[in-house]
């Protein structure tokens, strides 16, 4: 199978250089996300909260309304809809040289997001499973697509996953989505394994631990680990309190080849870019 080799992506004619990794911060437009500290309700809560992103050296702000973590509660399209559009709206506004990505599963949600709201990347944590029509979307807008993997949905992933090798079956995934992608003209592809969606903690550390099998696509890898619980149930913490533990492991996927890191915490990433940057130039 053939990949292409980029180590870039073009957000609305802007190409974005990924030689050195770049922050992405969370803000959700949610009142029960796993993390308080990254739920934002109010117009100037999530306005603030962006503008110190972005003052913090983030690139690219990652905008979702429906909580995916496990027990949360289902919300329709129009509610998912309210919250985000208005959001990134109101950040492409004041902040229009931004780079916003939507997150969401839902193609006529990110369909409005790119179009009418002024987000330049898709972020879909189902890979294209939850809505058959996000593919179609994607190859329509010509915009960055994060393909995640998830094993199993929200309510049940956590619930006994099972892999032959974790990463050899994750990879297997990606590549059929990958082609698929890819045949429709579909280039700037950022694939994201998904720590802590269907896996535990042990295959979340395997994943780490050997994310320099995900770069065999040739395209950039994403992750997101912020204060997720690989973190705080290994050390008997709670999220609030796993933010160090994110920087170290943040650091090892800069070591074995993140390009991007998705973070609540932006500074604390910037400065861990920075560090294994200095380390590198070094040897």
């Amino acid at each position: 199978m053939m990949f292409l080799m980029p180590k870039s992506i073009n957000v609305k004619g802007k190409l974005i250089e990924l030689s050195s990794p770049k922050v992405m911060g969370i803000i959700n437009i949610t009142p029960d996300s796993f993390y308080e500290g990254s739920r934002f309700m109010r117009e100037e809560e999530y306005l603030n909260a962006a503008l110190k992103m972005v003052e913090e050296g983030a690139a690219i702000i990652d905008i979702g309304g429906y909580s995916t973590r496990p027990g949360a509660s289902k919300i329709s399209p129009e509610e998912e809809r309210d919250r985000v559009l208005k959001a990134i709206k109101l950040i492409n506004r004041e902040l229009p040289d931004l780079i916003i990505s939507i997150d969401t599963f839902r193609a006529d949600i990110a369909m409005e997001a790119v179009l009418e709201c002024g987000a330049g990347i898709i972020n879909d944590i189902t890979g294209g499973e939850a809505d058959k029509k996000m593919f179609r979307v994607v190859e329509k807008l010509n915009v960055p697509y994060v393909l995640m993997h998830m094993k199993g949905t929200p309510g049940k992933m956590e619930r006994n996953p099972v892999y032959d090798d974790v990463v050899a079956d994750i990879l297997r995934w990606l590549s059929g989505r990958i082609t698929r992608l890819q045949s429709h003209g579909v280039n700037d592809i950022i694939i994201d394994p998904g720590f802590g969606f269907g896996k535990t903690v042990s295959h979340n550390f395997e994943m780490l631990r050997r994310l320099r099998d995900f770069s065999i696509a040739g395209l950039p890898v994403l992750v997101g680990i912020s204060r997720k619980s690989m973190i705080w149930k290994s050390l008997d913490i709670r999220p609030e309190e796993a933010q160090n533990g994110t920087t170290v492991l943040n650091t090892a996927a800069l070591l074995n080849g993140a390009d991007i890191l998705r973070v609540h915490d932006v500074r604390e990433a910037v400065q861990a870019i920075r560090l294994v940057g200095m380390l590198r130039k070094s040897s």
